[in-house]
């Protein structure tokens, strides 16, 4: 996986295919050469570090860039911890006047702050994940959620024995929109017939919420719910393993990472969308070291890239479905389907399936 996506990085970078930006055409060196006065840094989003979902990702990225490159933790490398979304830009001014090389802002609600931050520190350089903001000092890290949220939505499709299945955002937002989309043309190319209820708690990190909102669609007859909500999306799995545990056969789809464990002992993890935001963090870590920072432009991570998909954990996922998963992975790759992001291409798909 880390192979593959370090020649996505360094091919998209070197032929020029992206937004333009600055830095040079030069191929990368490998991590093993990255400069050991290097220093880089996160500040995660109100998730925090430990939020089983893309800021943990991203900070296991980090630390492995940090270990692999003889970095000592909160010296070389570090996060800052955002409790409010007011904490965003003195987090990320306060690693800048540290000396951080590199400053990351995990999630699109880092946006407007990682955009002023950049304007006003323009010698600084900064990543943003989950958003595209304006700057040359900015490398812009993105994924096709969409493309890995069918998948899952084939399975969820093809496995619902009620016909009935949810979806739990976590703010109502483009980059969730592309979640619930992606996974409503999978269940619908699936099973057409099959009803997706969808709601959002409008926060990423209130468990009770989610825990409020799977307990209404269970009740409404769901057997599976896929979330795309960080720890609000704890409390779907909260409701699904208390379920289980009275004889009720549900299910959690994860997200971001795979997120079998969440659903232990229970065993209520029908299979999780990963995104690779270690992987991303990783790879634009190693290529800044290296003198190759991407600034100003996007580098997005699709199933051709491996930078979505279905977690390694499949002992849950029928075999018909899993097959059903690899013979649409080659069609979205190859162009033959085009996975909607916006409710008004959702509406479209809908109209051309047979």
């Amino acid at each position: 996986m880390k192979k593959k996506l370090g020649l996505m990085v360094t091919a998209m970078l070197t032929a020029g295919t992206i937004l333009a930006g600055c830095g040079n055409s030069e191929e990368g060196k490998s991590g093993g050469d990255a400069k050991k006065d290097f220093k880089v840094a996160m500040v995660t989003d109100t998730g925090g570090v430990d939020d089983k979902s893309f800021n943990q990702s991203a900070w296991e990225g980090l630390t492995k860039f940090g270990k692999d490159n003889s970095l000592e933790e909160n010296k070389g490398y570090k996060y800052l911890q955002s409790t409010a979304q007011s904490d965003y830009k003195p987090n990320l001014n306060s690693l800048i006047r540290q000396k951080y090389d590199l400053v990351f802002g995990i999630g699109f609600l880092m946006g407007t702050d990682v955009e002023t931050v950049a304007k006003q520190q323009p010698d600084a350089k900064l990543a943003i994940v989950d958003m595209v903001v304006k700057g040359d000092n900015v490398a812009n890290i993105t994924f096709s959620e969409h493309e890995g949220s069918f998948l899952v939505g084939l399975i969820a499709g093809m496995q619902t024995t009620s016909n009935k299945v949810g979806f739990v955002g976590g703010v109502n937002s483009e980059l969730i929109k592309k979640f619930e989309n992606g996974f409503k043309a999978g269940v619908k190319t699936a099973n057409p017939d099959a009803e997706i209820l969808v709601q959002y708690a409008e926060d990423f990190n209130k468990a009770e919420k989610g825990q409020q909102i799977a307990n209404t669609f269970y009740e409404q007859g769901a057997d599976i719910i896929y979330h795309a909500a960080g720890g609000t999306g704890m409390g779907v799995f909260t409701e699904a393993k208390n379920r289980k545990k009275n004889g009720e056969d549900v299910w959690v789809i994860g997200v971001d990472r795979d997120q079998h464990e969440e659903g232990m002992p229970e065993n209520v993890t029908l299979t999780s969308m990963v995104k690779r935001v270690d992987q991303a963090v990783y790879e634009v870590s190693e290529q800044t070291a290296a003198g190759k920072f991407p600034g100003g432009k996007v580098v997005e991570f699709g199933l051709k890239q491996d930078g979505v998909g279905i977690a390694p954990t499949q002992e849950n996922v029928e075999k018909d479905a899993l097959k059903s998963v690899e013979d649409y992975k080659k069609k979205i790759i190859d162009g033959e389907v085009k996975v909607p992001k916006t409710d008004a291409e959702f509406e479209e798909f809908v109209k051309n399936i047979k």
